[in-house]
């Protein structure tokens, strides 16, 4: 049984509920961490630790199984699917607090197993501890690639679904031309998988759990001459990948077993591989998150990101999108963008730290002494590369020296790029707050008058109804001869009517809305109403 609590029923889910686990009945955001896996023994009772995930293996009667779980404190029970659904089986799952999943047909529950204990077990940012599965280290397909090779004697490669190379095994040189050049570019060659398509070998692998022998193709592939046998790699019923052996000729039945025994260790590590990530960048989101608030874990944070006594810039990325915030589309483009982000960051400093936080990418980048400017021209070539397909803006902060100044960073960065997302800053994507700091007062003011329920008042509020009874312009004359300095003939330009015509609208305006124009006071209050309330005619 494990006994580190890393992650949260929601959180394995998310990690593993696409291929291996399904949600029958509970709730996977109920809080608490869970605390280990135990696999159930129905001739002993179970001594569980806290929040323990339960593998119900054999178990066809889960009713008083759940009960029993429930005053164990157990979160979670995992049931062989199909799982009958019945509504004394939900009730027994609301009464104990016990959610219920379905493991995928054909995973296995020594898979399911291993990878709910290497998740569990997963470490801090930084930790150096290594986890292994199967013997060999977690996610380490090239290892897997050489154990698997020295069972089968044969030199392989193991590839995704789209036949890119993801690892390969030592003694290549016993193959053909063809797996040379296939692993120096990283990817079966066109012609090779056309072949292979044409001959129905991609759809016996797909269907198969059985090794699948292919003979050399005629004289026309001469640099294809070793035979090959293939294997698919699967979980449950994704497909992930394949194994594929240059081999003398068929295999024994043996050496077969062993390669359908290595598929099950190469998915086991491929599914770490992804899960691994997603943890990764979940834990990342989280320290980034406790660094930017500067609260009392901030310094702890910052030296798991390994960026403590670092003089750093923020980094503030949003987007507009015309859809909803929580559409798959928007998130996955955001996302997108933040992988951008750290991809180009790393590139510059490997002591980044990058994270989707709500709806803002915030990039932590260690600088030197023009740390601004230097964010400025960094921020400026990111976005000159990712282009213009989705509209995207930068804030960025002052340098921050310590942990005080970096949740007064992350303010300023976020109001730069709140002027910019507005559309305020005369096109500019990138700016610091120092830039666009009035713009930036102005949006607050916006948004302190919008929660208070403040209206438009005095003169301009009478202009505004008079143009809405008489459909005349007079707000738009006063906006645009506020805007000109009192300069008629450039006002009247901007509204494309005749000085005269201006004059006179001026005049009216004066008269309806009880404005001296000569006060300065009075002048600075229409022209704030002007800013604060965008929506005027």
């Amino acid at each position: 049984m494990t006994s580190r609590p890393h992650a949260s029923l929601g959180r394995i889910l998310g990690d593993l509920g696409s291929t291996l686990l399904d949600l029958v009945y509970g709730d996977p955001a109920r809080p608490g961490d869970i605390g280990g896996v135990a696999i159930h023994d129905p001739l002993e009772e179970p001594v569980l630790a806290p929040h323990a995930i339960v593998l119900g293996v054999g178990v066809s009667e889960p009713v008083h199984l759940l009960r029993s779980l429930g005053r164990s404190g157990a979160a979670a029970l995992v049931l062989r699917a199909p799982v009958r659904r019945s509504a004394e089986l939900a009730a027994a799952a609301d009464e104990s607090g016990v959610a219920v999943l379905a493991l995928a047909r054909g995973a296995t529950w020594t898979q399911l197993a291993a990878l709910l204990r290497s998740l569990l077990a997963e470490g801090d940012v930084g930790d150096a501890e290594p986890e292994t599965l199967g013997g060999l280290p977690s996610g380490d397909l090239f290892a897997v690639a050489n154990a698997v090779a020295a069972l089968i004697d044969a030199p392989l490669t193991i590839e995704d679904r789209s036949s890119r190379v993801l690892a390969f095994s030592g003694r290549q040189d016993e193959a053909d031309p063809s797996r040379v050049e296939t692993i120096l570019g990283r990817q079966v060659p066109e012609r090779f998988t056309r072949l292979l398509t044409e001959q129905g070998v991609f759809r016996e692998l797909y269907t198969s759990d059985d090794p699948v022998y292919i003979d050399p193709p005629s004289e026309d592939f001469e640099d294809f001459l070793v035979p090959r046998v293939a294997v698919r790699v699967r979980a449950g019923d994704e497909f992930l990948g394949s194994i594929w052996a240059a081999v003398p000729g068929k295999l024994s039945p043996e050496r077969s077993q062993a390669l359908r025994d290595g598929a099950k260790l190469v998915a086991l590590h491929m599914l770490r591989i992804r899960a691994g990530a997603d943890v990764e960048r979940r834990l990342r989101g989280d320290l980034l998150a406790t660094a930017l608030e500067g609260g009392a874990g901030a310094r702890d944070a910052l030296s798991r990101l390994g960026l403590a006594d670092l003089p750093v810039v923020v980094l503030a990325l949003t987007t507009v999108h015309s859809g909803h915030s929580a559409d798959a589309a928007v998130v996955s483009e955001r996302q997108r963008l933040t992988d951008g982000l750290a991809m180009h960051l790393s590139a510059i400093h490997p002591r980044c730290a990058v994270a989707l936080i709500g709806d803002v990418s915030y990039g932590l980048l260690p600088v030197t002494r023009d740390g601004e400017a230097q964010g400025i021209r960094i921020a400026t070539d990111f976005l000159d590369r990712v282009g213009n397909r989705v509209p995207a803006f930068i804030g960025v902060s002052p340098v921050a020296t310590d942990v005080a100044g970096l949740a007064a960073a992350r303010a300023s960065a976020d109001r730069a790029v709140q002027v910019l997302r507005a559309g305020t800053a005369s096109g500019s994507r990138v700016a610091r707050l120092a830039d666009v700091y009035v713009e930036a007062l102005v949006l607050e003011l916006r948004d302190l008058v919008a929660a208070r329920g403040g209206q438009v008042t005095g003169p301009v509020a009478r202009l505004a109804e008079y143009d809405e009874k008489h459909s005349t312009n007079l707000v738009e004359t006063l906006r645009a001869w506020l805007d000109a300095f009192g300069d008629v003939i450039a006002a009247a330009a901007a509204v494309h009517v005749h000085p005269n015509t201006f004059r006179y609208r001026l005049r009216r305006l004066t008269e309806i809305g009880g404005i001296d124009l000569s006060d300065p006071d009075a002048r600075f209050a229409a022209m704030l109403q002007l800013r604060v309330f965008p929506l005027l005619p």
